[in-house]
């Protein structure tokens, strides 16, 4: 069976990574991703990260199943060739701040001139309405402001970002979900329209029960570390070599847990017997715990709590996760070849399907290197490439 996204062609204008997650999301499932970069310089990402044989693996692992043109849209020659590319294109995905689609003449009526079937998908840093729609983003500022950074950490450590960028994926790949919805409502009512996601709104919508206790009592949720805010106990645990991690989130879990580790006779303690005063004495609770589990193993401790149903694992780095059985089963490391660079290895797909499985079908493109072929798809004539290229526009 073709893949969900094939047919769907899709004009990529991003850069850095919010962008680019989005569009290769799409083209996992199947679309026709033409990237467009700029002449001699290309992706920003392409020279960051480890580069092995010339070759960014950074820009590798999120530029896949993409096709690569340079265009220059400073010139009104590289204007005139992307209006002609987006009259045949489903799909614009563009990173640009808010106001810049529109100075190139390509607003919603413009676009609507070219293509009134276009579906337009926006990653912007804080929306395009607002006082701060105008401000460069970046995901350590939106960690910032979103407000996740004062609940990541602890008191005495202060705030503290993820390592990971989230708000630059979590708004890619809100973005894509909300293409794949537009182009649903296209073939239904017959006509594109514009899609966005900003990195501050994707990261607001993901402090789940922290914005509900927020939102409900008006009392700002401290940073707990590994603990949970809302429930113990639940974190890490001590056993005799490392750390092991408990999440005993609901009562019959929370009584399998304390008959493990041979505690239950906390639940029946009238200092502990529930999860408010738990949470209020969280430190006796986890010292009891600890003591508990420091004669026994990391290994022994996670066989036995899985064994009776209670959520656990061991912090592994991520050379351990890459070797992980479990990972390995779920294909979550690909190794490919990608010609003139040699074996890429790089994260799998996270979505699974029975039927359209996601594949690799172009390894990240060299920059350019689609140039000609996307051109003359397009109906350029190869003395009309020639002179663009002559003119430097491509």
């Amino acid at each position: 069976m073709e893949q969900p996204l094939a047919g769907i062609r899709v004009v990529d204008l991003t850069r850095i990574l919010s962008g680019p997650f989005c569009s290769m999301i799409l083209g996992d499932l199947g679309a026709d991703v033409v990237k467009i970069e700029t002449p001699g310089s290309g992706d920003h990402v392409r020279g960051q990260g480890a580069i092995i044989d010339g070759l960014s693996w950074y820009f590798a692992s999120f530029n896949r199943n993409k096709r690569s043109i340079t265009l220059d849209l400073k010139r009104e020659e590289g204007k005139a060739v992307l209006r002609r590319l987006l009259t045949e294109a489903d799909v614009l995905v563009e990173n640009f701040r808010p106001g810049v689609l529109a100075a190139m003449g390509l607003d919603r009526s413009g676009l609507d001139a070219i293509n009134p079937r276009l579906v337009v998908g926006s990653v912007n840093g804080y929306g395009t309405t607002g006082p701060y729609s105008e401000r460069p983003a970046f995901d350590f500022i939106t960690q910032a402001m979103s407000g996740f950074m004062a609940v990541n950490g602890t008191l005495e450590g202060g705030p503290i970002r993820a390592a990971p960028p989230l708000t630059d994926l979590i708004a890619g790949l809100y973005t894509a979900l909300g293409i794949v919805a537009a182009l649903r409502v296209r073939d239904r009512d017959g006509a594109g329209q514009a899609v966005e996601s900003s990195m501050m709104n994707g990261m607001i919508s993901m402090m789940a029960y922290l914005s509900a206790a927020q939102l409900a009592t008006g009392q700002t949720p401290p940073p707990t570390g590994n603990d949970h805010p809302i429930a113990s106990p639940y974190g890490l645990f001590q056993a005799s070599d490392g750390p092991v991690a408990v999440a005993a989130s609901t009562a019959p879990i929370l009584r399998r847990f304390m008959e493990t580790t041979g505690l239950s006779a906390m639940l029946e303690d009238w200092r502990f017997d529930t999860n408010a005063k738990r949470v209020e004495r969280r430190a006796e609770v986890n010292a009891m715990i600890d003591d508990a589990m420091r004669h026994e193993s990391q290994a022994i401790w996670i066989e036995r709590l899985n064994a009776a149903g209670v959520p656990c694992g061991r912090v592994q780095t991520l050379a351990e996760v890459f070797e992980d059985p479990q990972v390995r089963e779920q294909e979550m490391v690909l190794a490919i070849d990608h010609p003139g660079h040699g074996t890429v290895k790089m994260t799998g797909f996270p979505i699974k399907f029975s039927d359209t499985p996601c594949v690799i079908r172009h390894p990240a493109p060299d920059l350019g290197a689609d140039t000609d072929t996307v051109l003359a798809e397009a109906g350029y004539s190869s003395a009309e490439i020639a002179a663009l290229r002559d003119d430097d526009v491509i």
